[in-house]
């Protein structure tokens, strides 16, 4: 039996990431995969459909391109070529991981693990062939799954989730997603692009009822626009298959029920946690997940968790940020992470990026908040690029011009958030960031121009 002064279970984006701050500390490390290095986010999540998603802006700058005054005499779309490149960014991005694997001198076992409360890890492989290490310290980051709701009729119906939908080799004229948080808006926007028929059901009250409800209506109403339809404050009641299409059977809030006939049924209801690794240790949980301190340390010391599995944001980047706190506090050192400025991205058209308290959260937290709206039609860089639709809002409190949270809405936002998430990391205040020189022309000069006019010295408006 091997031991390690870290070993990890599970190779996504908490994963991997702790294991390379491991070895980085010079920790002996082991990683435990049962699957691709990368997890679901490089391997059937993040990175497939943001390159499916550049796949999608192409095309709609083709089919734009008239008013730029550039003339296409029509063109075609090949779903199976645009498959084939997403695949190969993906085996480029795990060849890097793997790479990277190698250079820190990790010792990768391809297995399941199952954590004991010893921090002894049984890793059985594919064959059934059991081994078992050790580690000082344990980080599970064994991730999720696809949530599947239970609705009557869904075991007897053909449906994909985020995980499966790209086994699906061809377009289908018309598509049904059930949810619209972030996934399922983002799918909405790249199969409408592609030219299916795309229907969203949610049954919220807006979409991405998480975030920011101006970003929330701008979203829906550019879905709109584009033909997509959404079926807001509405639930699924029950699915059958019918040939090759599903029936859909749905109700809104007033109790009016109808029929959807769908060629593709995509369930896109978030994720549930995977526990399994864990389940010979009896730990502290809040509802279906992992509990977990500061220093990402479970109930059992030694033991610590990351990732999807403690719930909080279930975004990759923030899997790698708790899984460097979890490595850092494991070899003793102090972790170097602000898990409260995590930012939030959705790489819908146009995009939507947050970070740090929503208006809302701050008016309940605050009595003496000042909000700024600035939108980008007035932005020269977003008439050059006829983009119209768009907002900035920049939440602070009068005192001390503390700056709580931003909320971006339109093109390329998702590039700009890093700006507003440094200036709160830094405890920079409205009058610091109004005194700071922006490109021109730029999509971040509305960033200016929202501090500026909360410090009270409004420039363009």
């Amino acid at each position: 039996m091997e031991t390690f002064d870290q070993v990890i279970v599970g190779g996504g984006p908490a994963g991997y990431v702790a294991a390379l701050r491991a070895s980085g500390l010079g920790q002996s490390t082991a990683l435990v995969e049962d699957r691709e290095l990368g997890g679901t986010c490089l391997n059937r999540g993040c990175i497939p459909s943001k390159t499916l998603l550049q796949n999608a802006e192409a095309v709609n700058c083709v089919r734009n391109a008239s008013a730029y005054g550039i003339q296409i005499e029509g063109f075609h779309l090949r779903y199976e070529e645009m498959l084939e490149r997403k695949d190969q960014v993906i085996r480029q991005l795990r060849q890097g991981v793997q790479s990277l694997m190698k250079k820190g001198r990790i010792q990768v076992f391809s297995g399941r693990g199952r954590v004991h409360t010893n921090k002894q890890v049984t890793v059985t492989g594919t064959d059934g062939k059991e081994t078992i290490v050790a580690g000082r310290a344990v980080i599970i980051a064994s991730g999720s799954v696809p949530a599947v709701p239970p609705i009557p009729g869904l075991d007897e119906t053909d449906y994909y989730t985020s995980d499966t939908i790209y086994e699906r080799r061809s377009l289908p004229a018309s598509m049904t997603i059930v949810g619209g948080g972030f996934i399922g808006t983002e799918y909405a926007c790249l199969y409408q692009s592609l030219g299916v028929q795309v229907t969203v059901v949610e049954a919220a009250e807006r979409l991405i009822p998480q975030e920011d409800e101006d970003a929330a209506k701008m979203l829906a109403g550019a879905l709109e626009e584009a033909g997509v339809t959404i079926l807001a404050g509405t639930s699924v009641t029950s699915v059958r298959q019918q040939g090759e299409q599903a029936v859909i059977n749905v109700q809104d809030a007033s109790g009016n029920s109808r029929q959807l006939t769908t060629d593709l049924l995509l369930i896109s209801t978030g994720r549930t946690p995977v526990i399994a690794a864990a389940e010979d240790l009896h730990l502290r949980m809040y509802g279906r997940f992992v509990e977990v301190d500061g220093s990402m340390q479970t109930s059992v010391p030694g033991i610590y968790a990351a990732g999807d599995i403690v719930g909080g944001w279930q975004l990759a980047h923030a899997a790698s940020a708790e899984g460097i706190i979890a490595a850092e506090h494991a070899a003793g050192a102090s972790p170097s992470m602000d898990l409260s400025l995590v930012p939030r991205c959705i790489y819908t058209f146009p995009e939507i990026a947050s970070v740090g308290l929503s208006e809302q959260e701050a008016r309940e937290a605050y009595s003496d908040i000042k909000v700024k709206t600035v939108p980008l039609r007035g932005n020269a860089k977003a008439m050059t690029m006829g983009e119209s639709r768009g907002f900035i809002k920049i939440i602070s409190r009068e005192m001390f011009g503390e700056i709580l949270g931003v909320v971006m809405a339109g093109p390329h936002v998702t590039e700009m958030i890093g700006e507003p998430a440094a200036y709160i990391h830094l405890e920079g205040t409205i009058e610091e960031w109004s005194s700071q020189v922006h490109a021109h022309p730029s999509l971040s000069e509305t960033l200016f121009e929202g501090a500026s006019a909360l410090f009270g010295r409004p420039v363009h408006q």
